[in-house]
């Protein structure tokens, strides 16, 4: 599978205008029964209430009776489940579950776009893609940042952009890669398969791609590839004066520029430019800044805040810190998560709590964000002691009881994961 998928990419690499037909004819019961490598075992199930260990004590017969509905030509995608994640400020993002063989099929299709639309990608693009990643952007633009040419950023975010993916268009942009009709009908069935949401009502979306759905990240970055990141290269660079950059991880984008000239008419264009491809910036975060050495503005960018401040050696460096919405927002859900958890025992709750911890200093621990990190260590201890005497009517721990437990059930410690 490996090697047919090679001989896709090393074509689409030397033929950038080249259109793949008979794509179709690969989602073979090999293929499918390759693909489910990648498939998350632990998985929300979606309608069928199916989960991936269940589907997979029969996975030969299952893979089997997929691929035969869909040679067969009566494949249906199956409803997809809509479920809600609290985010900070009361509000809640909308994630789209499909069953499981729904996912499989996804993922396969997901693996065949990637062979080909890994060779148009450009470098701008750091969202869902193999090899590259968030810290990958973060460490791209710090190095532009810290060279000094860039004196003015534009911070942009796009506005409900999973929800707002026109299906035509995106359609119109696969075809000039691929010429296979039924391929392109599986994807539609996709975007247009309907929604349970927890009202029970079922509702089919006129535009958007679920977030959750499998092959969903495919998709937006083939949209925002044609949208965004060729029109920047392409045209805003060619018309601007000076040094441009682009950075982009999904639809949340950063661009910095030499002039502000050039940054003042990127950011009266890009509204227009974006609604021509039925997309909305989000006004509450997008900006135009200045940000030279002297500058006092400050912009946030995957989780992290951007600023200029004093070195050890009194110049000016460019510096990073935990966003404050998101320091807030962990410091939040830490709250909820004591609530849930430290009723149960304490060996179990040490082990969980420094899973977590773990996967924070591992994103957060980037040089300089040393402060930050202790700052929601000290608050992590104090949080942790006010839910442990909470366990029962009486209180627990005092302080020096506190430490003792401490010594005796070690937390990791923040720690620096990333120099650069």
């Amino acid at each position: 599978m490996q090697t047919s998928l090679r001989g896709i990419a090393n074509k689409a690499a030397r033929d950038k205008t080249y259109k793949f037909r008979n794509l179709y004819g690969l989602l073979t019961v090999e293929f499918l029964l390759w693909s489910w490598q990648f498939i998350n075992r632990k998985a929300a199930y979606g309608v069928d209430q199916i989960s991936a260990l269940e589907y997979e004590q029969d996975l030969l017969g299952h893979v089997k009776s997929l691929v035969a509905s869909v040679k067969g030509g009566y494949y249906k995608a199956k409803l997809v489940l809509r479920r809600y994640i609290p985010k900070l400020g009361g509000k809640k993002r909308p994630l789209g579950i499909p069953v499981v063989a729904d996912k499989l099929l996804q993922l396969a299709v997901a693996k065949i776009l990637e062979a080909i639309y890994e060779q148009d990608f450009l470098p701008c693009s750091f969202g869902y893609r193999p090899g590259t990643g968030a810290h990958k952007a973060i460490k791209g633009l710090s190095a532009i940042l810290r060279t000094g040419r860039y004196r003015y950023v534009v911070e942009a975010d796009i506005k409900g952009f999973f929800g707002n993916i026109d299906h035509t268009r995106l359609l119109n942009m696969l075809m000039q890669r691929i010429d296979d009709k039924p391929l392109l009908k599986l994807i539609r069935r996709w975007l247009q398969a309907g929604i349970l949401d927890i009202d029970g009502q079922v509702r089919h979306p006129a535009s958007g791609t679920p977030q959750g759905g499998v092959i969903s990240p495919i998709l937006a970055n083939i949209y925002l590839h044609y949208a965004l990141d060729k029109w920047f290269e392409e045209t805003v660079r060619a018309h601007s004066k000076g040094a441009v950059y682009l950075c982009r991880y999904a639809d949340d984008f950063v661009c910095a520029f030499e002039f502000e000239s050039d940054a003042q008419r990127f950011y009266e264009v890009l509204p227009k430019r974006l609604g021509k491809m039925g997309l909305e910036v989000a006004p509450e975060k997008t900006n135009i800044l200045a940000f030279d050495k002297n500058a006092k503005q400050r912009f946030d960018f995957l989780g992290f805040e951007f600023y200029w401040g004093k070195g050890r050696r009194g110049g000016r460096v460019l510096k990073r810190r935990t966003s404050r919405v998101k320091y807030r927002a962990a410091l939040a859900n830490f709250r909820a998560w004591c609530k849930e958890n430290c009723h149960v025992a304490k060996k179990l709750l040490f082990r969980k709590l420094n899973r977590k911890l773990r996967g924070y200093w591992n994103y957060y621990g980037i040089r300089g964000n040393y402060k930050s990190m202790g700052d929601y260590f000290h608050h992590i201890i104090n949080i942790l002691y006010k839910g442990l005497n909470r366990r029962s009517q009486r209180r627990s721990y005092n302080w020096k009881g506190f430490a003792a437990l401490l010594k005796d059930y070690i937390l990791v410690k923040p720690r620096i994961c990333h120099n650069f």
